[in-house]
This record gives structure tokens, C-alpha cells and sequence, in this order.
């Protein structure tokens, strides 16, 4: 998880079963978005699920994304807005502050170019799966003020010990 993955070279039916895959690990967790290093692979890949303010679906996938993070407030992050979970850690939210838009490129399952103009929410989704794929998870990113919390949190979860894994949506950590 805190290894940068490598970029997609190859477009075959495998690529397609791992995304099939990631779409059903995501629905099944439930998640907004995955990225394949969250389940052990180290590719350059995420997919996404998000509902925006009118309720248009956004969903879809990512493959050897750039992004382009807009300006980050340096004002505290708000803890009743702007909190983050993520499947990695089920059932743990913490505040962080994020870019308000971001635009991302790259390319989907055809090889055809994808451009994701997001903001608001869907443009933190898009910040918090890239991040997976340069071995980033929201947790390392967090204030100062949060690490004594944090640090708690993986002793009391037994986080980082060998055999301490969950299978989303069967064991209904995430809630």
C-alpha cells in the first residue's frame, strides 16, 4: 500500500477480469472508488462511483491517470465536511483537507482518453484514489493534530500485524 504502482502496458481480457473485479469489490464494500493497489495489485488503476448534487451517476474508471490538484486552503479541514474513510481503513473518518477541484486524465479499458473535470466531493474522491496509486493513503496525510489518534486507531485494529485482513462487504467493517 505505500509503494507507487506501475503504469498499465498491456490492454487484454486480464485488464478487463481486474476491473470487473475492482467494480465488484467497490459495489460490494460499499465504496465511491477503489484503486487497484488496494487489493494488492500495483497498477496504475482506479474506478469510481459517485452520484453528484443532481443525482447524475458518475461511474467509470481511471487507467495511468494524471491529475491536476487545484489550490488547497490552508485553513484546518472541517470535521463535519470534509471527512474521509476509505476501505483500506473500514469504519474510520478522519478530517483532511483537500484541493476543491482537480482535473484528471487518462485513459479507460479501450485505451481511449478519459478527462475528469471534477469539484466539490467527486474531486476528493479523485485526489483519494490517486493517492493509492503513489502509495498514499489519507491516513499518512493527516494534520498533526491527528496522528496520536490515528496511532491509536492501527494498535487498537491490530493494523499492520501479519493475517489482519477484511473482505468487504462480507465481514461489514466499513460501517
Amino acid at each position: 500500500m505505500h509503494t507507487r504502482a506501475a503504469e498499465v502496458t498491456e490492454f487484454n481480457i486480464e485488464l478487463e477480469q481486474l476491473v470487473a473485479d475492482m467494480y465488484d469489490t467497490m459495489d460490494k464494500a460499499p465504496g465511491v472508488g477503489l484503486a487497484a493497489p488496494q487489493i494488492g495489485v500495483g497498477l496504475r488503476i482506479f474506478v469510481y462511483n459517485y452520484d453528484d448534487d443532481e443525482g447524475n451517476p458518475r461511474r467509470g474508471e481511471v487507467i495511468n491517470p494524471i491529475i491536476k490538484v487545484g489550490p488547497i486552503s490552508k485553513e484546518p479541514a472541517n470535521e463535519n465536511t470534509e471527512v474521509e474513510g476509505c476501505l483500506s481503513a473500514p469504519g474510520e473518518r478522519f478530517p483532511l483537507k483537500r484541493a476543491d477541484q482537480v482535473v484528471v486524465d487518462g485513459v479507460n479499458l479501450k485505451n481511449e482518453p478519459v478527462h475528469i473535470e471534477a469539484e466539490g466531493w467527486f474531486a476528493r474522491i479523485m485526489q483519494h484514489e490517486f493517492d493509492h496509486l503513489d502509495g498514499i493513503l489519507y491516513l499518512d496525510k493527516l494534520s498533526k493534530e491527528w496522528h496520536k489518534e490515528r496511532k491509536l486507531m492501527y494498535a487498537e485494529n491490530e493494523w499492520g500485524l501479519p493475517g489482519k485482513s477484511w473482505l468487504p462487504g462480507r465481514d461489514n467493517l466499513e460501517d
